[in-house]
């Protein structure tokens, strides 16, 4: 079984900031299923489809390791059957890149989930939220919402992220990358 996992901030202070645009895709994934969350006792909503368990942690984003590390044990996931789905400053807004391994790019939610799987075997998809705008600090950039005249690209987004993750769950990472990760 694998394992599709969008990383965000929960509250409602927080739903509509870049930083939560891996919640984004995990809802609108989740509509596109017709599938509902449910509440697990680990930190964590789920949801089960035929093929894949889909999840938010409900930690804030800094602190998703061990929502993950739970969940994967709940389930009895492999690190490689995972995909996390998170916003990547060093990304154009648009693009969307999957990675397998490698290091968290300086991204403090992936660096929770690394050591708190001692692994970095799992894949990535990076959502891009690079603008125009002054980025730095980026601790700042992340917790602000998109302006208004950039919310047709984020939807292109977050569609393009879902039809990759469909792909995904039906072929190898590597046919995966090769299909999505071309420029814009």
């Amino acid at each position: 079984m694998k394992c599709i996992i969008g990383l965000g901030n929960p509250g409602g202070q927080y739903s509509s900031t870049k930083h939560n645009f891996g919640y984004w895709v995990i809802d609108s994934f989740l509509k596109n299923n017709d599938l509902r969350l449910k509440l697990s006792k680990n930190n964590y909503v789920f949801a089960e489809a035929d093929n894949a368990i889909i999840a938010k942690p409900t930690s804030y984003m800094n602190n998703s390791g061990f929502s993950v590390k739970m969940l994967l044990k709940d389930f009895n996931i492999k690190h490689s059957d995972l995909v996390i789905v998170y916003d990547d400053i060093d990304l154009d807004l648009g693009a969307i890149r999957f990675k397998q391994g490698g290091s968290s790019g300086g991204h403090r939610g992936i660096d929770s989930i690394i050591y708190h799987l001692g692994s970095q075997d799992f894949v990535k998809l990076k959502l891009g939220i690079a603008t125009k705008k002054n980025m730095r600090p980026s601790e700042v950039y992340v917790l602000e919402p998109f302006p208004r005249a950039l919310q047709k690209k984020v939807e292109q987004t977050i569609n393009t992220a879902c039809d990759g993750l469909d792909f995904w769950l039906e072929n190898t990472i590597n046919e995966t990358m090769n299909h999505f990760n071309r420029k814009n």
